[in-house]
């Protein structure tokens, strides 16, 4: 299985032994030994996953990279984060995955109204299995705990990621007072309730309750 470790906390290494990954595409930024690059559609999920995801508005521009030696990833030099997977499902917007072990599976969820509060849309990106995946924030993210004594309520612009067994729902402070332009400033959160990890970064992309 390939070995994903940080060199610095802005590039990615991946450590290859004949095995594949599934990455960004163009995000590779130096590698030694032999390597293969294949640009793939869909996600790397064929026919049926170049649909999916074009109907959902998630699309994602991937390619498979198979070899051996150590390959180099980064994109415009943001904050890589490894993820650890052992049979559960990531939840991450697509702009905020970068490489995959290529035996995870992608896919697609409907996200409701949190997609659309974060102006990413209404779908949302998985990768499910058992390996490592990479996910990139616009600053250093921090992980937080989610139980069941302790909910967590999140900017949706803050965002990126989360996994375990979490239920999420969108909250509105949008009274009549936001109305005529005297809002609180933090109009949308998402609050989520269960068990899990959520990943949030220090920076808020732009977002549609962004300026309520």
């Amino acid at each position: 299985m390939a070995q994903f470790r940080l060199q610095g906390s802005k590039v990615l290494a991946v450590d290859l032994t004949g095995d594949a990954v599934k990455a960004k595409n163009g995000s590779m930024v130096a590698y030694d030994g032999q390597m293969a690059f294949k640009k793939m559609s869909g996600g790397g999920e064929g026919i049926r996953g170049m649909v999916t995801r074009r109907l959902t508005g998630e699309q994602m521009t991937v390619m498979e990279v198979q070899g051996h030696g150590t390959c180099f990833f980064a994109d415009r030099a943001s904050e890589i984060n490894l993820v650890n997977l052992h049979g559960e499902k990531l939840y991450v917007e697509s702009s905020n995955l970068l490489c995959t072990d290529g035996g995870l599976r992608t896919g697609t969820t409907f996200t409701g109204l949190r997609g659309g509060a974060t102006g990413n849309g209404l779908f949302t990106t998985t990768v499910e299995g058992t390996g490592q995946a990479a996910i990139m924030s616009d600053g250093p993210a921090v992980v937080l705990r989610v139980s069941a004594q302790y909910p967590l309520s999140v900017d949706p612009g803050a965002y990126i990621a989360h996994t375990g067994n979490l239920q999420q729902h969108f909250q509105s402070g949008v009274t009549f007072r936001t109305l005529i332009g005297e809002g609180s400033g933090e109009a949308f959160q998402i609050r989520f309730e269960g068990e899990g990890l959520v990943y949030v970064q220090p920076s808020e992309r732009n977002t549609v309750g962004g300026d309520v």
